[in-house]
């Protein structure tokens, strides 16, 4: 059951229009799930408070709540309570130019511009206090893991919110770190209409490639052979293998350029692929291979320079 609304907002029963504008203006802001992600009790302070300012944001409410016609979450009591017509607080009467005061005397109040994107408006009603101003429901939020692969060309994806609700969700192109996509009107139902899912992309590692700025680099191991003849090798992309070609004489740290098969921006414009060749040994050192390098080092000493 909600609390009596005047405490809610925190004013007087004679609070003008002005102060119980003001009042909800500062605890909204102060409450909004937007400013307090992931905070539950903020959300439900923010509820409470919106369902306060539905009642006395509302002509027909108010007037209804002050003469007791009405409880706190809107439904009708007894009539009669403290009178035909009575306020049984002792409350001034309502304006029916939109504002509240004394002897039907008060400023007539227009909430179009009250909170913008934050709060949602009343579409349907007048610009007053009798426009029935109501607020949107809560944005809901989560966070989906994509491989590098779908951070550079997209695709769809499938996420579940904390209410059992899944949906599907299109990753744009070159979507990035953090970045956060949101979808209109799939969050929390509210009186002036739901809320927006937010959902924060987060890009897996990978095992293979680390990104450097908007290229990629990982390490390539090339056989001693390939390294000393030169020859083709083929190569891991996110695209798919593909064959690159390893010059004469190459040495661990040499890298390859394999170019557009980096990271991409949001115009499909892709960065390069270096690939860091290593010089690598076979798992097992056969008779041959030992022979060979015996024979090297002793015909022909060589000592790589250090650097």
């Amino acid at each position: 059951m909600a609390r009596d609304p005047y405490l809610e907002l925190g004013v007087s029963r004679g609070a003008s229009a002005d102060e119980i504008r003001k009042a909800f203006r500062k605890l909204a802001k102060q409450y909004h799930p937007d400013t307090n992600p992931g905070d539950k009790k903020a959300e439900d302070k923010f509820k409470l408070v919106s369902a306060a300012f539905d009642i006395l944001g509302d002509a027909e409410k108010k007037k209804k709540f002050d003469a007791g016609e009405i409880d706190a979450d809107g439904r009708e009591t007894m009539r009669g309570f403290g009178g035909a017509g009575g306020n049984p607080f002792g409350g001034g009467g309502f304006n029916r130019g939109g504002g509240f005061g004394r002897g039907g005397e008060g400023p007539e109040v227009d909430l179009n511009d009250l909170f913008g994107d934050i709060l949602g408006r009343n579409r349907g009603g007048g610009g007053g206090f009798g426009g029935g101003f109501s607020a949107k429901g809560a944005d809901v939020r989560a966070k989906l893991e994509i491989d590098l692969e779908e951070a550079i060309k997209g695709g769809k994806k499938r996420v579940a919110f904390s209410d059992g609700r899944t949906i599907d969700v299109t990753i744009p192109t070159g979507a990035q770190e953090g970045q956060t996509l949101r979808l209109k009107g799939q969050g929390s139902p509210g009186r002036g209409g739901p809320g927006d899912a937010l959902i924060e992309l987060a890009v897996k590692a990978h095992p293979i490639y680390r990104k450097e700025g908007e290229h990629l680099v990982m390490d390539l191991p090339v056989s001693i052979p390939d390294a000393v003849l030169g020859g083709k090798v083929e190569a891991p992309t996110p695209d798919g293998p593909v064959n690159v070609t390893v010059p004469k004489g190459a040495n661990s740290g040499s890298k390859l350029r394999l170019k557009g098969r980096g990271l991409s921006d949001a115009k499909g414009h892709r960065g390069d692929l270096y690939a860091r060749l290593v010089v690598t040994l076979p798992e097992t050192i056969d008779e041959d291979l030992e022979k060979f390098a015996q024979a090297w080092r002793d015909q022909k000493p060589y000592t790589p320079k250090r650097r």
